[in-house]
């Protein structure tokens, strides 16, 4: 299978049941001692490493994470956008966080550092959105 606008080639359809069983028992095994956000970007990296289905494999990882995000974080995230709609509104960091996992998977390493900043970020964004629905007003920035 050819994944557009990638260069990974997902495990072969044999490996499919079991690797995602072990994705589900790494988040299994670590919601106690992980954070919501490394956990929501394990599961948005290695749902879309496996590649499981034949379509919608974007898609179908992105509310997956964003479910574990808010579950593990025991809330339900309020805010617009909300994170799987900004990463379908620009896509660049979302490819970008993929293949940094990817990267350092073929090295034999775990690291989701770079989708952790993503969606840390994002989620930053719709809860100060949230914030000024509210009538809240943030703070200036200085750069």
């Amino acid at each position: 299978m050819i994944i557009t606008k990638s260069n990974h080639t997902p495990p072969e359809h044999h490996l499919v049941p079991f690797l995602v069983e072990e994705l589900c028992d790494y988040v299994n095994d670590n919601w106690d001692t992980s954070t919501a956000l490394h956990l929501g970007a394990y599961v948005m990296w290695r749902l879309n490493w496996i590649h499981p289905f034949a379509d919608g494999n974007g898609r179908t990882s992105r509310i997956v994470s964003y479910v574990v995000l808010s579950i593990k974080s025991g809330f339900i995230l309020p805010g617009t956008p909300t994170i799987p709609d900004q990463i379908v509104n620009d896509r660049s960091g979302y490819f970008a966080a993929l293949d940094a996992a990817d990267a350092a998977h073929k090295d034999g390493r775990l690291d989701v550092t770079k989708m952790e900043e993503l969606l840390g970020g994002m989620l930053a964004r719709q809860l100060a959105a949230f914030y000024e629905s509210t009538g809240g007003n943030l703070p200036a920035q200085d750069n």
